[in-house]
């Protein structure tokens, strides 16, 4: 059984001191408590010729599914946090969840401020085989980032979600840390700091973000607990309710869900996930039912002249 893993700010923090001090470069590395066959870790290239590895887990299939999901993480960005929900997912889905760059197992070792260069570092998740559909989801900082990837028009892109969004603007919990985090920035692991840094870079580069939006041709789903104390709901339903787009966003707020979705029962973010894969619709295949002609009753058919016809030998034929 998989070990629980504790919950909370202190948690979090925590968790990078203790890896820093043990060397590793995972954070309480829940993967290893599910077979390789439910949980694989992989490296890939780093796209736009960066020259990066680039470290993720994914949920390895015999065949590809119909469904691939990628996930892209926020700030400290940390897959293993999803491992649970990769164990849990059904054999017709499949999810990669990446380390982004500067974190984790991922290259380089120094921080990525620029969003834009961090969606190209990620593009070759979006890789798709034929018949297959791609949905990308951005949860908290990783949201514009994903946003970008989107808005190179990848093949099969069915969707994108943007979870708990961080948007410029810090709740007050994610505020307390980023300003404890500024003043020990030399005493704090490399994850927490290059977070910090982060977040603090974020709110200038929010208007390529918005012109994304505005572009896609996709469905766009914003999903936010009402409990998130580190990415305030109200700027994720204003993005949702004032931002001109190709079409219209959609946006559910989860009661009694905080920032990390991903940390609670695994059912709960697979749920609103699931709800945003487009159902597919049988109604092409169905051929329309010609209208059946009728004769109103007492009223006789009227048939014209029967003209006899001619058999072979020239005569009536029986």
């Amino acid at each position: 059984m998989p070990s629980k893993r504790p919950h909370g700010v202190l948690a979090l923090g925590w968790a990078a001191i203790e890896s820093s001090i043990t060397g590793r470069t995972e954070h309480r590395p829940t993967s290893q408590d599910y077979p390789d066959s439910l949980v694989h870790r992989i490296q890939f290239d780093a796209g736009g010729g960066l020259g990066w590895k680039i470290s993720a887990i994914t949920t390895p299939r015999d065949k590809p599914a119909p469904w691939k999901i990628v996930v892209i993480t926020g700030a400290p960005s940390w897959a293993e946090y999803w491992a649970p929900v990769l164990a849990a997912l059904p054999l017709d889905r499949e999810l990669t969840v990446v380390d982004r760059p500067g974190f984790a197992g991922s290259e380089p070792h120094d921080v990525v401020p620029d969003i834009r260069q961090q969606a190209l570092a990620l593009s070759p998740l979006m890789t798709t085989i034929p018949g297959q559909r791609l949905l990308l989801v951005g949860q908290s900082y990783g949201a514009a980032i994903a946003t970008l990837m989107a808005d190179m028009r990848p093949k099969r892109l069915a969707g994108l979600v943007m979870l708990s969004s961080l948007l410029g603007e810090l709740g007050p919990t994610a505020r307390w840390l980023v300003d404890l985090g500024e003043r020990v920035a030399g005493m704090i692991p490399r994850d927490l700091r290059h977070a910090v840094m982060e977040v603090r870079g974020q709110r200038e580069q929010l208007t390529q973000v918005r012109a994304a939006l505005r572009s896609l041709n996709v469905p766009v789903h914003v999903i936010h607990g009402d409990q998130d104390d580190f990415a305030p709901i109200e700027m994720a339903r204003q993005l949702a309710a004032e931002t001109p787009t190709r079409r219209p966003i959609r946006f559910a707020a989860v009661p009694g869900a905080n920032h990390f979705l991903n940390d609670g029962p695994a059912e709960l973010v697979m749920e609103q996930l699931e709800a945003c894969l487009p159902k597919a619709s049988a109604a092409w295949l169905r051929i329309p039912r010609l209208p059946q002609l009728t004769w109103p009753k007492g009223a006789p058919m009227k048939r014209g002249p029967v003209k006899p016809a001619v058999g072979v030998a020239g005569g009536a034929s029986a």
